[in-house]
């Protein structure tokens, strides 16, 4: 096991309710800016809990954050807050709200003499970014405990991220009952995106990280078990609780601890995004078959050992470790998730050769756990997909 430091400052309000916890956190008199996506917000109820908690405070309300958050409109955002004088950012909704939020908190702060996209991609270095809260009603991608932002430039057909300690929220409400109401598609979604957060730190090599394996194992199992229910059955409370719990646990900073990790399938799913305007979920469950067959003689201890402790399998590790790809692949199947990329309409050649050249314009040369994923190979596991 490597060795590692863990800090996570963010405090989570978790449970039915939870939202009157944001008069505790922000303070009365605070210049809040409040940032949403289509209006969900309004229509669950989460939006009037809010405005309750914060009656205290000068709200100005920002809307219209799309599902993988755009940089132009995210400088709008900008532009409003620094009108508005704002000193608290409060975003609302899903991961992209919030990865969004980041972003604003961030770019805010920064000199105005400076380019804002040099947050992407950490080209710059940041010195302050105004607090940020998050009110979680999409569980799916753990932004609302992390340090990570991903952001699209659609100019330039970029997705990129950054990471910061200066934009992890300082509070996180998680109310699971604000997901009663949202589309199979997002649940499926949420499941699936969560699942891969979770592999991307897990299927690699044995590296004598034991419990961060199990709380892998037992976040996988969780998934394999309430999702379908979840998806099924959005009034069963329960799944929907342990759905958001896992999801936030994915992403929140201990599965990964002193272990190598992967992100080769995030990396392709980017491009593929931003190329082709694909659910980010949507990108993964392409992405992660073929990415574990093409590197199969890498991951096949780690692969045995999933297929054995997460499905169940006999056999020897060969045939463990290609039973649980097919096993994975049916479960995102059965969550609505396709796994093959003219079920989008993409064609998967035009994608491979397209893939590796953003991959390539991006330096992203050098991908997986053992940094030797290059962009053709990058483009023969799109090609597969």
């Amino acid at each position: 096991m490597k060795p590692f430091t863990f800090h996570n400052p963010t405090r989570i309000h978790f449970g039915a309710d939870q939202i009157a916890r944001l008069r505790d956190e922000v303070p009365a008199g605070s210049k809040v800016l409040l940032v949403y996506g289509g209006g969900s917000i309004k229509r669950n109820g989460a939006y009037d809990q809010i405005c309750a908690a914060l009656s205290d405070c000068s709200v100005t309300e920002f809307a219209g954050i799309e599902p993988n958050p755009e940089f132009e409109t995210l400088m709008k955002a900008v532009t409003l807050g620094r009108e508005q004088q704002i000193d608290w950012i409060i975003a609302a909704g899903g991961g992209s709200v919030i990865d969004g939020g980041k972003f604003i908190a961030a770019a805010i702060a920064l000199d105005p003499a400076l380019d804002p996209w040099l947050i992407v991609g950490n080209k710059i270095k940041l010195e302050r970014a105004l607090p940020l809260g998050a009110v979680l009603t999409l569980p799916a991608t753990g932004s609302e405990s992390n340090q990570a932002s991903v952001v699209t430039r659609r100019a330039t057909q970029d997705k990129m991220s950054f990471k910061n300690p200066l934009v992890f929220p300082r509070f996180a409400v998680l109310d699971p009952s604000f997901s009663a109401t949202l589309p199979a598609r997002q649940i499926g979604n949420g499941v699936v995106d969560a699942f891969i957060h979770t592999t991307e730190q897990y299927l690699t090599w044995p590296a004598g990280a034991l419990i961060q394996d199990r709380l892998a194992e037992g976040i996988l199992q969780t998934l394999i078990e309430v999702g379908p229910t979840a998806l099924a059955k959005p009034e069963d409370e329960t799944a929907r609780a342990n759905v958001m719990w896992a999801a936030n646990q994915a992403l929140f900073g201990l599965v990964g601890l002193g272990q190598p990790q992967d992100w080769a399938t995030h990396a392709i799913g980017h491009e593929l995004t931003a190329l082709y305007g694909m659910d980010h979920a949507q990108t993964l469950a392409v992405t992660l078959p073929p990415l574990l067959r093409a590197t199969l003689a890498d991951k096949q201890a780690k692969l045995a050992q999933y297929g054995r402790r997460v499905w169940n399998l006999q056999g020897d590790d060969a045939s463990v470790a290609e039973q649980a790809i097919v096993a994975t692949q049916d479960f995102f199947e059965r969550m609505g998730v396709a796994t093959r990329l003219d079920a989008y309409g993409v064609d998967p050649a035009d994608a491979a050769q397209k893939v590796a050249e953003q991959l390539t314009r991006h330096g992203r040369d050098k991908l997986g756990e053992h940094g030797k994923l290059s962009p053709a190979d990058c483009a023969r596991i799109v090609a597969a997909a």
